[in-house]
């Protein structure tokens, strides 16, 4: 895994389900984009690219100057036949392979500070988005509060797979600030702490995919908070 190297040939595993496929970034998490074949998925990543690269200047990492270019290093097929999947639903479903290796502290610390970044992106995309958010286009959607409040409460669930023991954050509006930066502070030092690649518990996650999952989700939403602003 690179330390924010510049260098535009960016690996990547495609995790597929049964209508829709994930393109995610293995050394840059958070930068996973879903579209319905793999060739789309891979172009959305690439749209995505400069929103990305600002959360990668907020971690203090260089990225990709110029139009990056994918390899494929991994794909996780989906073996549930015409089932409804992870992917489809619209989440990531599944650790790559890849995951597995051993991090250093050095690795550790860039995936720390790349889900800081993360949710520093989030805090000022809804410090200056109004309340009320446009609709989707099929008239749903939360607003700009409540989608907050989904991305900590989820935060305190993804925190346990980390081994992070901590009382949890409140499901109101708005969120205890306290709360929110206790168990945010549990994450950042599961994920900086951590060396080998085994979870911390049985059902737990894999430290890199764990940064993947949690920063993934916060950008996604703070994203479409963006979008609908």
């Amino acid at each position: 895994m690179p330390n924010g190297s510049a260098a535009s040939v960016v690996p990547v595993y495609l995790e597929a389900g049964n209508t829709r496929v994930f393109a995610c970034a293995l050394d840059w998490p958070g930068w996973c984009r879903r579209a319905k074949t793999d060739e789309e998925a891979l172009d959305a990543l690439a749209t995505y690219a400069p929103r990305y690269a600002v959360v990668a200047k907020r971690a203090g990492l260089r990225f990709p100057a110029a139009a990056p270019t994918f390899e494929v290093v991994e794909r996780i097929p989906w073996i549930g036949g015409k089932a409804f999947s992870h992917v489809d639903f619209g989440a990531l479903g599944a650790a790559a392979q890849l995951d597995s290796e051993p991090l250093t502290a050095t690795q550790a610390k860039r995936l720390a500070a790349l889900v800081e970044a993360a949710w520093a992106e989030l805090d000022d995309v809804v410090e200056s988005a109004p309340a009320e958010l446009r609709k989707g286009p099929r008239g749903g959607g939360r607003d700009r509060d409540a989608a907050f409040a989904h991305v900590v409460a989820a935060e305190a669930a993804y925190a346990r797979k980390l081994g992070v023991r901590h009382s949890g954050v409140r499901q109101t509006e708005p969120q205890d600030r306290e709360e929110i930066a206790a168990v945010r502070g549990g994450i950042r030092a599961a994920i900086s702490g951590a060396r080998g690649g085994a979870p911390a518990s049985d059902k737990g996650w894999l430290p890199r995919y764990a940064a993947r999952r949690i920063a993934w989700h916060v950008l996604d939403h703070a994203w479409e908070i963006e979008d609908r602003s």
